[in-house]
């Protein structure tokens, strides 16, 4: 599933679908694993091709700034303190160009995902845990990477209605799949889902 449509395709399939919402990154107060692990900036670091990464933001943000070239904003995403930092960054990329991110966004997010969760066994653990249910990013100022609708709004589980794409949702949704097959655990260094994985068109 990649987009709202193959959502709504199972309803109307007669499938039973649930859903699980999610937004915010601080960890539950007895310090288990909860939804907000699927946060981009759950403190959470993985390595790549040797290099660390804090957070999937970082990942994603300094995948950016590589796919324009723009190296300097590259180095200053890994230092960042904060997801927000990184991210802040991560719109300041020269060189930008809206029709070439949108067609990378989503297979830079899932590789991310992939070697964020695939190294991690609890993280692993709570993904594979949600099972079938469809992953919301409850995000009501989100309209690209989450619905664009708060968790305690109806409309956030009526894909019809959603106000966003829903994209982390999906990504996710898509390295559960892969990392329940055990065919991926990593990304490779271009920011790709490893072999095996599926490049989507969103």
């Amino acid at each position: 599933m990649r987009r709202a449509e193959d959502v709504l395709a199972l309803h109307h399939a007669g499938q039973r679908v649930r859903y699980l919402c999610f937004w915010g990154h601080r960890p539950r107060r007895d310090g288990t694993v909860g939804q907000s692990c699927l946060s981009q900036w759950w403190p959470a670091a993985f390595t790549v091709e040797g290099r660390r990464f804090a957070t999937a933001e970082h990942w994603m943000m300094w995948r950016k700034a590589l796919l324009f070239d723009d190296t300097g904003a590259g180095e200053r995403v890994l230092a960042a303190a904060h997801p927000h930092q990184a991210k802040a960054i991560g719109r300041e990329v020269r060189r930008f160009d809206p029709a070439v991110w949108e067609a990378e966004r989503y297979p830079i997010v899932l590789a991310g995902s992939l070697a964020k969760f695939g190294q991690h066994a609890d993280l692993r653990a709570y993904l594979l845990g949600t099972g079938d249910r469809v992953l919301v990013e409850a995000s009501p100022v989100d309209r690209v990477w989450g619905v664009g609708l708060a968790a305690d709004d109806p409309r956030a589980g009526d894909p019809a209605r959603w106000r966003g794409l829903n994209l982390l949702g999906f990504a996710l949704m898509e390295a559960r799949d892969l990392l329940r097959d055990d065919r991926s655990t990593a990304a490779d260094p271009d920011g790709r889902p490893a072999a095996g994985g599926q490049r989507p068109g969103r």
